[in-house]
């Protein structure tokens, strides 16, 4: 599981630096680096103040955070041919008509 990976995936997709994210959730560049790098994990209320600005239960965060490698290996095929269409899905869920506009310029 690499939640620090998701987070910045969240973040590259609304087109913001870690600068500006860490702005918008009251962190400071640097922790959120050492997240995204995986060099620490959020504690609690920063994991909180993440998914609030990204509008994501934090279920779905870890979702989002699950790789190839935490799934049996007996299971990775399957899970290498579901996981971007639940991926795709976890987000869409959460999204507004607003952050996918967002995301299509940034694209």
């Amino acid at each position: 599981m690499n939640i620090g990976k998701a987070i910045k995936e969240l973040r590259n997709e609304k087109g913001l630096n870690q600068r500006e994210l860490a702005a918008e959730c009251g962190l400071t560049q640097t922790s959120l680096s050492q997240i995204e790098s995986g060099a620490k994990r959020p504690n609690p209320g920063t994991l909180k103040k993440l998914c609030k600005y990204f509008k994501l239960p934090e279920p779905a965060l870890y979702i989002l955070a699950t790789e190839v490698t935490d799934v049996p290996v007996e299971k990775q095929q399957l899970y290498q041919s579901l996981f971007p269409n639940i991926r795709n899905l976890m987000l869409d869920l959460f999204r507004t008509e607003h952050d996918r506009e967002d995301i299509r310029e940034n694209s």
